[in-house]
C-alpha cells in the first residue's frame, strides 16, 4: 500500500463503471491500497486505459459486459470467484444522468433509468453476496448515489428517483446482510468534475457552470474525493458503519 491511511490488502473488489470518471478513479485507488480489482464496464478499450493507470496491473481482471444482461452477470460472477477467489467488496458506479422536465419523462425513459441506475446494481450485488461467492469474513458494498437522491432540483425528477432508490436499497440490504458481517452503504457526491458532469446541460456555458460552482462552498469535487470515501467504507476501519449515506458534496447540502 502506498500513501493511503486505509488498506485493502488481500481483498478482491469489483468496481462497475470502471471505464471513466468516478468508477475509473475508484478502481485506481483500490489498486493502490492493495486490492485486486475486477474492472467492469461496457467498453473494453476504456477499461484497458483504466488498467494502465493501476498499481500492479498484472493482477487485476477486465470484465467487459452489460450489467443489464442479467444472465451473463450471474455467470461472470461465478467465473470470477472460481478464478480469483471470494469477493470482499463491490463499488457500484455505473449509471446515467440527465436533466429533463417532468412533462418530457416517458415510461420508456423511466424504465431505462431505473434499470441502468438501480436494477443493474442490485442484480450484481445479489450474485456477488451469495454464500459461495462472498468472503466468509464479511466485507462491504458501496453504491454511488448522489445529493440528488436527498435534495430536490428542477429537471432532476428522473435522476433523483433512481439515486434515492439506491439509498433505500442500501438500508434494507444492510439489515439483511448484517448477520454475515457484510456492510452496505451509499455515497452521495455533489457535482464532480468528470465526463458525466462535463456532458451535462450546465456545462455548456460558463454562466451556468458558475451557478453550479456557487452551490458548492468548497468548489466542485474530483473523482478522487469520492474514491477516497469509497476506500474508507471498503476498509476494515469502517467495520461498524452500515446502512449509512455518506455525503461527499463540498458543502452542497449545508447551504
Amino acid at each position: 500500500m502506498t500513501g493511503y491511511a486505509f488498506s485493502l490488502d488481500n481483498k478482491l473488489v469489483i468496481v462497475t463503471g470502471a471505464s471513466s470518471g468516478i468508477g475509473r478513479q475508484c478502481a485506481v485507488t483500490c489498486s493502490r491500497a492493495g486490492a485486486r480489482v475486477i474492472l467492469m464496464g461496457r467498453d473494453q478499450g476504456r477499461l484497458e486505459e483504466t488498467l494502465g493507470m493501476m498499481e500492479d496491473s498484472w493482477q487485476h481482471i477486465l470484465c467487459a459486459l452489460d450489467l443489464l444482461d442479467y444472465d451473463k452477470v450471474s455467470a461472470k460472477v461465478k467465473e470470477i470467484v472460481e478464478v480469483s477467489g471470494r469477493i470482499s467488496g463491490v463499488i457500484s458506479c455505473a449509471g446515467i444522468s440527465t436533466t429533463l422536465p417532468l412533462n418530457a419523462i416517458s415510461p420508456a425513459k423511466m424504465e431505462e433509468f431505473f434499470r441502468t441506475n438501480v436494477a443493474g446494481a442490485v442484480n450484481l450485488t445479489k450474485h456477488a453476496v451469495k454464500m459461495a461467492h462472498f468472503s466468509e469474513d464479511g466485507g462491504s458494498i458501496v453504491f454511488i448515489s448522489s445529493v440528488m437522491g436527498v435534495a430536490g432540483e428542477s429537471g432532476k425528477t428522473l435522476y433523483s428517483m433512481t439515486k434515492g432508490s439506491l439509498i433505500a436499497v442500501a438500508r434494507s440490504m444492510a439489515i439483511e446482510l448484517a448477520p454475515r458481517k457484510i456492510r452496505v452503504n451509499t455515497i452521495s457526491p455533489g457535482v464532480v468534475e468528470s465526463p458525466m458532469s462535463k456532458s451535462a446541460v450546465y456545462s455548456k456555458d460558463e454562466e451556468s457552470l458558475g451557478r453550479i460552482r456557487a452551490l458548492h462552498p468548497l468548489g466542485l469535487g474530483r473523482p478522487e474525493d469520492v474514491a477516497n470515501a469509497s476506500l474508507f467504507l471498503l476498509s476494515d476501519e469502517a467495520r461498524w458503519i452500515t446502512g449509512t449515506n455518506l455525503v461527499v458534496d463540498g458543502g452542497y447540502l449545508a447551504r
